[in-house]
């Protein structure tokens, strides 16, 4: 009986502490849309949003539909890393066709 309470506080105090994880996330983390030009096929959604990903404070990037202009909503942590840089790694990755050629353009909003 002793041991079932002792599992028992112990499962209580792990969900405590991954929803205090959480909500700690939720407060640091911030979601942008970021348009770019230049995209022509679902390939080049694929390979910006990877790019994106695996910038050190970004938590993931979804990119919508291609087309003239595309958006990516992008969540990421701004004391990790800061819109500049997500915008450099966009602007900077290489185009399907041709991967010297830097097609993709962020869009001002």
């Amino acid at each position: 009986m002793f041991k079932s309470l002792i599992i028992a506080v112990l499962f209580c105090a792990a969900i405590s502490n991954k929803s205090l994880a959480q909500n700690i996330k939720s407060v640091t983390d911030t979601t942008i849309t970021i348009k770019v030009k230049g995209i022509t096929c679902g390939n080049d959604l694929k390979t910006l949003s990877e790019n994106v990903k695996v910038l050190k404070g970004v938590t993931d990037c979804k990119p919508g539909k291609a087309g003239p202009v595309s958006a990516f909503k992008i969540t990421f942590n701004p004391t990790v890393v800061d819109t500049k840089t997500i915008y450099q790694a966009i602007e900077n990755t290489g185009g399907c066709s041709d991967p010297n050629e830097k097609p993709y353009k962020v869009k001002a909003n």
